[in-house]
């Protein structure tokens, strides 16, 4: 038997994007109107995951009472010439209006009125559609794992002064999520850091538990003021990032540059976790290596084993509290492009972690004014050289 269609009103639709700008689930919604969460989903990939912008008539549109007003006048026999003077209306325009619903026999003023509104809901072409140019540009970076926002500021970087280069990350999303628009292929959305059938809100984070207590931690409160407003650099952020079948690598982000660097790591135990930090460590010059945040994992518990051998304060976040070293947090999103969840990462060697590295750093960042990573460390490495 098949399944009746579900529709729901306006009112109802309107709930439904302002509990997803929110961040709700579609079953969290779902239970809101007794409905199957596919149900919300259809209405809300209809456009890629983005609300509908509110249809508004055209000031220039004719309006209802002008539409009556020209069906009594033809009712009346009255010259268009003549409505159109008292209407204060173009004759072309009365003419079009009369011929478009039927001619002067069968013009209706309430069908005449909701058939140009039925007819004014057509999609604007959008920039990308007509600038091939334009979207080949954005193809190629989309394809080279850039994302959406980092694209848009790239070009109005590289091309100041030509407009038609120019669109916003907005604009980009869009194209992906609703292939209406014909601008962008389909196959371009496996290239987003999350690969998602269509556009959601992300207001939470999904680390939230204290991982266990680390002896002699220092906090993050007694970091000093030049560590918290990046005014100088050589101080980083790390986590471990993990795989399936118990593979793990580290990730560590310079707070100032946002340059990254990952380390392949054997085992989630300390000691082994610590080796490979300190080993990694002293590939840079101690000007650009003064301290170290991480969050409360015990993978760090032999944090004082670490200073003792690189001479690098470690500072220690407060329980639950992922976002107080959030640059590297942002990281590990970035770094999901090239290492999915779920994938054995075991096997990937200290080079290829390094080519995977150098691309995150080559990309261009918004917070570095479209700069990337690679060019502000650079600077810093020439300056202590």
């Amino acid at each position: 038997m098949r399944r009746r269609p579900t529709y729901y009103t306006d009112t109802q639709k309107a709930l439904m994007w302002e509990r997803w700008k929110k961040g709700e689930t579609l079953h969290q919604i779902a239970k809101l109107f007794d409905r199957p969460h596919t149900s919300i989903r259809g209405v809300l990939a209809e456009t890629g995951g983005f609300r509908p912008a509110e249809r508004r008539r055209s000031r220039l549109a004719l309006t209802l009472a002008e539409r009556e007003e020209i069906s009594r006048a033809v009712v009346a026999g009255e010259s268009i010439r003549s409505v159109a003077t008292r209407l204060a209306r173009s004759p072309s325009t009365i003419s079009r209006e009369i011929h478009r619903n039927g001619g002067a026999s069968y013009y209706r003023a309430a069908q005449a009125d909701q058939a140009a509104w039925e007819r004014a809901h057509r999609p604007k072409t959008c920039k990308l559609a007509q600038s091939p140019a334009l979207a080949r540009l954005v193809t190629a970076k989309l394809q080279s794992q850039w994302s959406p926002e980092q694209i848009a500021g790239w070009l109005q970087h590289t091309y100041p002064g030509d407009e038609s280069l120019h669109v916003s990350h907005e604009a980009i999303y869009r194209s992906l999520f609703i292939q209406a628009r014909g601008a962008l292929k389909k196959e371009l959305l496996e290239h987003l850091r999350r690969t998602r059938g269509m556009r959601r809100s992300r207001h939470h984070t999904q680390k939230t538990a204290i991982h266990g207590q680390i002896a002699d931690a220092v906090s993050i409160s007694e970091r000093p003021a030049t560590v918290e407003d990046r005014a100088v650099p050589g101080h980083w952020e790390g986590d471990l990032v993990f795989g399936s079948g118990n593979s793990q690598i580290a990730t560590l982000v310079e707070r100032q540059t946002r340059y990254v660097m990952l380390v392949k790591v054997a085992g989630k135990d300390t000691q082994t976790v610590v080796d490979a930090l300190a080993r990694h460590a002293r590939k840079l010059p101690q000007e650009l290596y003064k301290s170290l945040t991480w969050d409360r994992g015990k993978e760090m518990a032999g944090h004082k084993r670490f200073t003792l051998a690189t001479d690098i304060q470690v500072y220690f976040c407060d329980p639950q509290s992922p976002w107080q070293r959030g640059t590297n947090e942002n990281t590990n999103g970035l770094l999901r492009q090239y290492l999915p969840k779920g994938i054995d990462i075991s096997g990937y060697s200290q080079a290829s972690l390094n080519a995977i590295a150098r691309k995150l750093n080559e990309r261009p960042r918004k917070t570095l004014g479209f700069r990337t990573p690679a060019e502000m460390f650079n600077d810093c490495v020439a300056s202590t050289g």
